[in-house]
């Protein structure tokens, strides 16, 4: 169950009821998987894999293939599509937000779904990925941090 879910149940009057109340988390989750993947590859004494062989299996024939450098441009264009699938999420995550009404509620769920997309945008087409894992800067954490408190902020950021 995603915290959000969890959230709901245990303070409903916080949270909107909608078919998309799962998105920000689902985003979340997502974005984890693909910026986790040398992290979880390289895991001893077995690889976690998480990326979904509907999308790899477009590319390579093992997971781990990908961060071989003789398949970089195949690597890249699946971490593309992956982000791509992931994006899917944003528009319901946007709503999801825009319905929060409780101001620290909202910045519980509006900073994770900014430092989300920060770290997609940071992922996109970059075979850097790769090599090393993917995290947004700590200067511009704290500013998303210090300022993802309205609507109108998480549209900026978005």
């Amino acid at each position: 169950i995603s915290f959000l879910r969890w959230a709901f149940l245990v303070l409903p009057s916080f949270y909107p009821t909608c078919e998309w109340a799962d998105d920000p988390s689902s985003n979340r989750h997502k974005t984890n998987i693909i910026r986790d993947y040398i992290e979880d590859i390289n895991e001893i004494p077995k690889p976690r894999m998480f990326w979904p062989c509907e999308i790899w299996g477009k590319y390579v024939d093992k997971l781990e293939d990908l961060k071989s450098e003789e398949n970089s441009s195949k690597a890249v264009q699946c971490l593309n599509d992956m982000v791509t699938n992931a994006l899917v999420h944003i528009e319901d995550c946007m709503k999801y937000m825009d319905a929060l009404r409780d101001p620290a509620i909202f910045r519980l769920c509006a900073i994770p779904q900014i430092m989300a997309i920060g770290t997609l945008a940071l992922c996109y087409n970059n075979a850097q990925l790769f090599r090393g894992v993917m995290k947004i800067r700590p200067g511009l954490t704290a500013k998303i941090v210090n300022h993802g408190k309205t609507m109108a902020d998480a549209y900026g950021a978005f």
